[in-house]
């Protein structure tokens, strides 16, 4: 392929505005027998005398005039290349794809949604489970952000911190633990129920409950937090998981929290993208969003 000089386009709009050489000189600032050499490359890589002599004057010949709307719309195109980006968010239509555990999904989906949409009634957002923290869905592009507990850190890959949050106990509203302080007896005196996505029973609750020389009975395993929360909310059985995500479901399914009895390091929230994001302004804002309404509660 012959090697394209951007350059020149500059030196023909200059040329065609001014109507002269010393006047497109004067314009790009150059010297005068340099602007007679590059009009020499442009008659060359044209094949057209592009400006002829006219008295003491040149004047641009039909192919030159025939060119100059062409290549000023080509110059304004190669501009905006490096123009910061203006979104016009009244108008974008575009589709996030977000991996989140169905916790995160419960507390601020909704709302998320929106509050995106006051500004862009056109957007799309798709929520995929949180099955792993692998980033290959990052880096190929599959989802734009991953939300949850952050996993490897990885170079290529921003991450920020969303909120803390702590475990609580969650019974339904009539559960006879419900309104009082709850001992570590009391609570493995009754069945619990398990929220995880790996179909585990046992985890750090247990670990805590075993360093007390106490054992809880998992009666259910359920695949994630939402699924949890309503067999509790229709049993006598206990579940526990972050504060936040339980906290918009307690008036509608008349839930209990209660401060667990055991020591149990609570979790970190954040939000990870791959770096090919990073200074999209739409993206950004999408960033801005899912920052703000999580730190609203």
């Amino acid at each position: 392929m012959k090697y394209l000089d951007f350059n020149l386009l500059l030196d023909l709009d200059a040329l065609l505005r001014e109507g002269s050489v010393v006047g497109a000189a004067r314009a790009l600032h150059l010297s005068p027998p340099a602007m007679s050499r590059r009009l020499t490359r442009l008659r060359e890589a044209i094949g057209d005398p592009l400006f002829v002599p006219a008295g003491r004057g040149l004047v641009p010949t039909p192919r030159a005039l025939a060119l100059h709307a062409r290549v000023r719309a080509a110059i304004e195109e190669v501009q905006s290349v490096f123009t910061p980006q203006e979104v016009d968010f009244t108008r974008l239509q575009r589709t996030f794809t977000l991996r989140a555990n169905d916790g995160f999904l419960g507390a601020w989906a909704s709302r998320l949604a929106a509050a995106l949409r006051v500004e862009a009634p056109d957007i799309s957002l798709h929520f995929v489970s949180r099955a792993d923290k692998n980033i290959e869905a990052l880096r190929n592009g599959s989802i734009d952000l991953d939300i949850g507990v952050a996993g490897r850190v990885e170079p290529e890959v921003y991450n920020q911190p969303l909120f803390s949050a702590s475990f609580v106990g969650v019974v339904r509203a009539g559960h006879p633990l419900a309104g009082q302080v709850v001992s570590a007896e009391d609570f493995v005196a009754w069945p619990h129920i398990s929220a995880s996505r790996r179909g585990q029973e046992a985890g750090r609750m247990d670990a805590a409950l075993n360093a007390l020389g106490l054992q809880r009975r998992v009666a259910i395993v359920a695949p994630g937090f939402q699924a949890a929360l309503m067999m509790a909310a229709s049993s006598d059985f206990i579940t526990a998981m972050p504060e936040p995500f339980v906290r918009w479901a307690m008036p509608q399914h008349h839930l209990y929290c209660f401060e667990l009895p055991v020591m149990m390091a609570g979790v970190e929230i954040s939000q990870s993208w791959h770096t090919r994001h990073h200074a999209d302004p739409v993206h950004r804002w999408l960033r801005g969003h899912v920052q703000a309404i999580c730190h609203d509660e």
